[in-house]
């Protein structure tokens, strides 16, 4: 991981992950944090400023490991059905070990709290979206994917069926397999985006 987070500030934003697990963004409180880190709130605010930033660092760890995750997990080499299908499973994997990072971008009020935090919410989009638009591009060049609509809303469908299997998972309180469902998910997708062999 890059060095712009400590190892402190990681666990912090871990333990707020899971207290907005628990707890919603009115339960992630610096008092809240403290108590579940066994800190004083002055230890917290050695390392943020404020709860905003705490939810600022988390988002942009996310983010951050996304990036890395995706360029180190694809490969030149695949075709763009591999590369669609390891991007997708390699974030349910990350999601169903660290589910607090679900929870970050799917609170509710979240988007209330800040103008930075919708920023970086978007942010996270837009690493997605550097990652996908290229295997889409690939795939219909290649004839492997449906010329019928744009790559642009290619994307947006294929982002939107995704973020709406996210939502699901994150409102039944993790209740289904996330990686199980998410591989047929990105067989469906694919059945429906894919050129049909004559």
């Amino acid at each position: 991981m890059s060095t712009t987070i400590s190892d402190r500030q990681l666990e912090i934003i871990e333990a707020a992950g899971k207290i907005l697990t628990v707890s919603g963004v009115r339960g992630l409180t610096i008092k809240n944090l403290a108590k579940e880190m066994k800190f004083s709130e002055s230890a917290i605010y050695r390392h943020f400023a404020s709860k905003e930033e705490i939810i600022i660092a988390l988002l942009e760890y996310l983010a951050m490991s996304m990036d890395e995750r995706y360029t180190s997990a694809i490969s030149n080499e695949q075709s763009p059905e591999e590369k669609f299908t390891t991007m997708f499973q390699n974030q349910f994997s990350f999601f169903n070990k660290n589910p607090h990072f679900v929870v970050a971008v799917f609170s509710d009020g979240l988007m209330e709290e800040s103008q930075r935090i919708n920023e970086t919410i978007l942010k996270i989009m837009g690493v997605k979206m550097k990652h996908l638009m290229p295997i889409i591009l690939e795939g219909q060049q290649k004839k492997f994917f449906t010329n019928a609509i744009t790559s642009d809303e290619l994307m947006h469908i294929v982002m939107g069926t995704f973020r709406l299997q996210m939502f699901k998972w994150r409102v039944s309180n993790f209740q289904f397999d996330i990686s199980r469902n998410g591989d047929n998910m990105i067989q469906s997708v694919l059945t429906l985006i894919k050129i049909k062999s004559k």
